[in-house]
């Protein structure tokens, strides 16, 4: 699973176009590595900015998929991969590049290295639009969440964790 690029919002918009998925690539004057940082940088809600986060169960890798600052509930995946909670671990950030070509904090939704099994929250497909990493800290891709879920073929769940819980993400 090496690869020894890194790809960048240049190779997520030749994805886009090669597979025909609607959304565009924002390029920004600022960073974005959080959730509150890419809202105030496109004038948005936190609850319309999409993160992708990549969990290690045993030797699988799933990505899973929420908006907004909330903290995304192991106990949810574990429960959905029949394993326990402390199966499912956050890859570290060597895990994340070797597997989808992006750094953490510019990981977009799609377009990896290779398709990865996934699943989203609920919440993120009653957004009208969204915005999701765009490849690199100063680029963010605004698209629809239905495209998402359809690139992806992702599985819907309530993903996050209960209020007053500290979970990864």
């Amino acid at each position: 699973m090496r690869h020894e690029v890194e790809l960048g919002p240049s190779d997520l918009e030749e994805f886009m176009q090669q597979n025909h998925i609607s959304g565009e690539i924002l390029y920004l004057d600022v960073p974005t590595p959080t959730v509150e940082s890419a809202a105030a940088a496109v004038g948005s809600d936190p609850e319309s900015i999409v993160k992708s986060l990549l969990f290690k169960i045993n030797a699988d890798l799933v990505l899973a998929i929420t908006c907004g600052p909330a903290h995304i509930d192991r106990r949810a995946i574990a429960a959905h991969f029949q394993v326990g909670r402390k199966k499912v671990k956050l890859a570290d950030p060597q895990t994340v590049l070797a597997a989808t070509g992006y750094q953490v904090g510019a990981m977009p939704p799609f377009g990896h290295f290779t398709p990865l099994s996934t699943l989203i929250d609920q919440r993120v497909l009653e957004k009208g639009e969204i915005y999701a990493g765009g490849g690199s800290d100063q680029t963010l891709l605004r698209i629809s969440p239905e495209a998402i879920l359809t690139v992806t073929q992702a599985e819907v769940l309530d993903l996050l964790a209960p209020r007053n819980q500290n979970q990864a993400s």
